[in-house]
């Protein structure tokens, strides 16, 4: 259902609420997402981003329940991926002469997604075009979180459109964020920063710096996926500068595999270490647990224990992809350690701190690891391991 945002602005996205994985399945959407595309009428007509492909045809119904398709002007494209720009194919046939607007980098990345040669114009921070009684003005976004990415904003109704900016992947019946469950909407949106924006912090904190000197009135951030924010609209940009500090709340992760439970019980014992030293922790068996929550884990904490058992000279294949993310994410202000268990060669705690410090986790202490099955014994030192994990995590 096409929603009225203010007078002559609409939302004409879809609400996808079977989607369970995204980015090739590399990040999991529990609760569904929107692709938000927003049509803005005045003495001239524009469409600001559009749907994923497979819904263009609900994009364009949309559209033709508030005018004629063939009667919009210009299409901003804030982000060439395909989750935001793969209804321009279906709307630009309705359209063949209208102005699709892009970023310097989007130049580049719509063609190359497309092959299309359409009425291109090229803008950059402070290009605006007048749609009449408002006009559309445009801000990089470079590298938030790709290089072509951009904000518009459409003044007169001071509605700032920042694409992947201050999104999440949420479904609703409702499109506001005075209408839905807050609670629900900052655990998707937390996850969201955390899995997909946290490399780019720095560049967060200079947006946000840059943003607010242009000392521009925002009424609503509509964003490209998930709810829209129109109470207290800012509450969210203050939410990215504080998340792009790298703040933590100075708990503990313990993330492991297992074959034989063995590493599973060091796991267990590091936790009562932990919690003899007052440290809250959460334990994940990677195995069996969604990735991109126990990165959002990751995000929110301080200390971060990792345990593998030794196979083929190397880890458990489970536990390498967020060892991966750990290193691509770049999360700040972490500290950590590994641990493990092992049968014939042992590699696995070396290779693991290996891999924190090229993610630039201060290792704290060094490693421990036991051969075959843990004695009660050596589950007490485990249990030491977590305790002074905890006082030096503390003291740093």
């Amino acid at each position: 259902m096409v929603v009225e945002l203010k007078s002559g602005v609409y939302w004409v996205g879809y609400v996808d609420w079977n989607i369970k994985q995204f980015h090739g399945h590399e990040y999991s959407t529990h609760r569904g997402s929107t692709y938000n595309a927003y049509l803005i009428v005045d003495e001239k007509i524009a469409l600001v981003d559009t749907v994923w492909g497979p819904y263009s045809q609900a994009l364009i119904d949309h559209i033709n329940e508030i005018i004629d398709i063939k009667k919009i002007d210009y299409v901003i494209a804030n982000h060439a991926e395909t989750d935001h720009s793969g209804g321009l194919p279906a709307v630009m046939k309705h359209i063949p002469n209208a102005t699709v607007v892009v970023s310097e980098k989007g130049r580049e990345s719509i063609p190359g997604h497309y092959h299309e040669d359409w009425n291109f114009k090229v803008v950059k921070t402070g290009d605006s075009i007048s749609l009449g009684k408002n006009s559309l003005v445009f801000v990089s976004a470079q590298m938030l979180h790709w290089p072509d990415s951009m904000f518009t904003y459409l003044t007169g109704k001071n509605i700032l459109m920042p694409n992947d900016a201050f999104g999440q992947h949420f479904a609703s019946s409702s499109r506001f964020n005075d209408e839905v469950d807050t609670v629900e909407v900052y655990q998707e949106a937390i996850k969201y920063y955390a899995n997909i924006l946290t490399p780019f912090s720095d560049l967060v904190i200079r947006k946000i710096d840059e943003f607010k000197k242009l000392n521009i009135p925002v009424d609503i951030i509509a964003p490209s996926h998930g709810i829209i924010w129109r109470k207290d609209p800012l509450q969210i940009v203050s939410q990215y500068y504080e998340w792009a500090q790298g703040k933590n709340d100075g708990s503990a992760v313990i993330i492991y595999d297992t074959m034989w439970k063995g590493t599973e019980k060091m796991a267990q014992a590091m936790a009562k270490g932990l919690e003899k030293e007052g440290v809250k922790y959460k334990l994940f068996n990677v195995a069996i647990s969604d990735r991109n929550d126990v990165l959002t884990e990751i995000f929110k904490t301080k200390g971060i224990l990792i345990g593998s058992p030794t196979m083929n000279n190397g880890l458990l294949p489970t536990i390498m992809p967020i060892l991966e993310d750990l290193k691509g994410l770049k999360f700040k202000n972490k500290v950590g350690a590994a641990f493990g268990t092992y049968g014939w060669s042992g590699e696995n705690v070396k290779l693991i701190e290996e891999i924190l410090e090229k993610a630039k986790i201060k290792i704290l202490q060094e490693g421990i690891k036991f051969k075959w099955q843990p004695t009660k014994e050596e589950l007490e030192k485990c249990v030491e391991f977590g305790r002074s994990f905890a006082q030096k995590m503390k003291a740093v």
